[in-house]
């Protein structure tokens, strides 16, 4: 990045900027703000320090580009970071672990569905406990095999409802830390109940009992040939 200096305060900013913001930011004024979080809910109002703007400096034609809070842009900034951090806690519990996915519907904060390949029955509570440790705001964590997409919501709902005992296969911790953001939550002391969830096919019973069937040969269908 080539930096060059700012024509007021001289300081060094990238050289390719569209547009320049100056001013001071006051330590001893703040004002309430309240913002939209990632779970598009507003997040609790706090003083902030005000940001006193003197100047503005602009290209020609200059480029605003913005991020819209609690959607997309928001969510991969913060979710994809938090995604590669989850792998790394969980894989140095549990070595089978293939995949990490902080799920849509969880806001890419709070759920996590995480792909194992199982060897050992008590390895899916390791990796929940690892996944919680490794991301406190961590509200929900599945587990499932390596034959079930993380990524697919009726997969993962299929290896709940298939796999999954509730009386010893669900794991609540209540009184745990989690996420300001959660509005079910106690939001002033970080407060939440986590819940985790293996949705693991278990070994004391037949590899081929949880399955999947196929069409035989199917791999080898070209729909192109029929079309």
């Amino acid at each position: 990045m080539t930096l060059t200096k700012s024509p007021g305060t001289g300081l060094y900013i990238p050289r390719n900027s569209e547009i320049l913001l100056e001013g001071r930011i006051l330590a001893d004024e703040t004002s309430e703000e309240q913002m939209v979080e990632m779970l598009r809910t507003y997040d609790i109002k706090r003083r902030q320090p005000i940001f006193e703007l003197e100047k503005i400096y602009l290209t020609d034609d200059p480029i605003y580009h913005d991020i819209l809070p609690g959607y997309g842009e928001h969510r991969l900034l913060m979710g994809l970071p938090i995604e590669s951090k989850l792998f790394h806690s969980v894989k140095d519990v549990v070595s089978g672990t293939r995949e990490v996915h902080l799920t849509d519907g969880g806001s890419n904060w709070l759920t996590a569905v995480i792909q194992i390949r199982k060897k050992l029955e008590g390895e899916p509570k390791n990796a929940i406990v690892a996944a919680f440790a490794g991301h406190p705001s961590l509200k929900i964590a599945i587990i499932v095999d390596d034959d079930i997409n993380p990524r697919n919501p009726t997969e993962v709902d299929y290896a709940i409802s298939t796999r999954c005992q509730a009386d010893k296969d669900l794991l609540i911790i209540p009184n745990s830390k989690g996420s300001s953001l959660d509005p079910s939550s106690d939001q002033n002391n970080l407060v939440t109940t986590k819940m985790g969830i293996d949705a693991t096919a278990t070994l004391s019973k037949s590899k081929d009992r949880f399955e999947i069937a196929k069409i035989p040969g199917e791999e080898k269908i070209r729909l192109s040939d029929y079309l």
